[in-house]
């Protein structure tokens, strides 16, 4: 069927609320490039959102899928396990900086593992509050959109959020908000909302994926981590959209040293096959009764095989090396960008997770969503994925495969300035 076919289809069928604003179906896929279904070539500097730093359907792990297809599809890992999961399990184990010895619970999504997280960190503490900050993205379940610091469209249209929740401002000193504001707000949530001794996580992204990709300071976090220690708090780290290397680590809380309680990953961990994880110290992940944590898929046997393959695949081809080559790359770029365009400020990257605001006053950091959606809308048809977030509408991330061939990215990087320079003035 061709695009305009499986438009019919989709308007016809799909729920608004699911249906993606995209005209383009996705055919076939290799590393960072997409077929369409009428043929198009497109490059892909999305990745899913994150979820393809390998690129699409790395030949490691797609082989690793069609072995395991050979052998077990499911089994339910509470009713009969299997080695992948535990297999998986020891390596998330060792490689995750929670403190003391790490153990695993697998689900399959981003939003099932915080959600995860929040019931371990209410199990171990026997306290019911949750810290989140502004600008944060956790999920679309019910949990995950109470904790979430950004209400639409994720909680515009569903009533009553569970409670308990509480907010913090995120450090966003471009925006305003410096450290100093941030952690006088995360004391002053303590004192008069959210009572210390009723509250059993903290829970942050050390680079908003969502809200904006900026990133907290080694001292921001440091602070947190203190004030956790000093109330009994579990710190909860999100690593969903900035972890499995993204920013040059496997995990941005590498960056500065700080390790959390539990830390929280999906997206790129299985190259697409949907599962995540929720690793924390020990004592915290086994508070909880037999069989309290799970489901009927988490951790599917195919799933734990392609994440075993994406992690050979991290050391044989050095991804955390290329991953800090890319951002340099792109930083490079991007400097030149806000050199060249007035509405191209605030440029930024850790390692490979890298973005640029659009704004209409570059003194007044004035942000400008409406040019932003051109941007992107431009890029697109150009043959480019471009996406858009932040709490103002006016951050362009860029989420391209970390193994993107050298030519696929200038030449995507190309079209992102032709469109500028259609756009705007210098």
């Amino acid at each position: 069927m061709n695009n305009a076919q499986l438009n019919e289809l989709k308007t016809r069928y799909v729920a608004s609320g699911a249906a993606s604003p995209a005209t383009q179906f996705a055919e076939r896929a290799e590393n960072a490039l997409i077929w369409d279904a009428d043929g198009n070539r497109i490059i892909d500097f999305a990745g899913g959102i994150g979820v393809l730093n390998v690129g699409h359907r790395h030949p490691k792990v797609v082989q690793a899928v069609k072995d395991q297809l050979d052998k077990v599809m499911h089994t339910c890992q509470t009713v009969m396990p299997y080695e992948g999961y535990v297999k998986v399990a020891e390596k998330l184990s060792q490689l995750t900086p929670v403190r003391g010895h790490g153990k695993v619970m697998l689900a399959n999504s981003g939003a099932e593992a915080l959600e995860n997280a929040v019931k371990v960190a209410r199990a171990a503490t026997g306290r019911d509050n949750v810290i989140c900050f502004t600008g944060g993205y956790h999920g679309r379940t019910f949990m995950t959109m109470a904790m979430n610091g950004k209400v639409a469209p994720y909680a515009t249209d569903f009533g009553s959020m569970p409670g308990n929740v509480f907010r913090a401002p995120y450090p966003v000193p471009y925006h305003g908000v410096s450290e100093e504001d941030a952690l006088n707000g995360l004391k002053m949530t303590l004192k008069t909302d959210a009572n210390p001794r009723d509250t059993a996580a903290i829970v942050l992204e050390p680079v908003l994926g969502e809200g904006g990709f900026y990133a907290a300071s080694t001292s921001f976090l440091e602070a947190v981590r203190e004030i956790c220690d000093e109330h009994g708090i579990l710190l909860i780290v999100d690593e969903v959209q900035s972890g499995f290397g993204r920013t040059g680590k496997l995990f941005a809380i590498e960056h500065s040293g700080v390790e959390p309680d539990i830390i929280t990953m999906a997206k790129s961990m299985a190259d697409g096959m949907p599962i995540s994880a929720v690793v924390g110290t020990d004592k915290v992940m086994d508070a909880s009764g037999g069989n309290s944590l799970g489901g009927t898929y988490t951790g599917s046997p195919v799933s734990c095989a392609a994440t075993l393959a994406v992690l050979e695949v991290f050391e044989e081809e050095k991804i955390l090396e290329k991953s800090q080559a890319l951002g340099d790359k792109l930083g490079e770029r991007f400097a030149k960008w806000q050199q060249d365009f007035a509405c191209v400020d605030n440029v930024r990257h850790l390692g490979a997770m890298a973005a640029f605001d659009v704004v209409a006053d570059k003194a007044k950091h004035t942000p400008d969503a409406e040019l932003t959606g051109a941007l992107c809308k431009k890029a697109r048809e150009k043959g480019l994925i471009l996406l858009s977030c932040g709490l103002y509408g006016n951050t362009v991330r860029f989420l391209m495969p970390v193994t993107i061939e050298d030519e696929i990215l200038e030449e995507g990087l190309d079209i992102v300035e032709a469109c500028l320079k259609e756009l705007v003035s210098h």
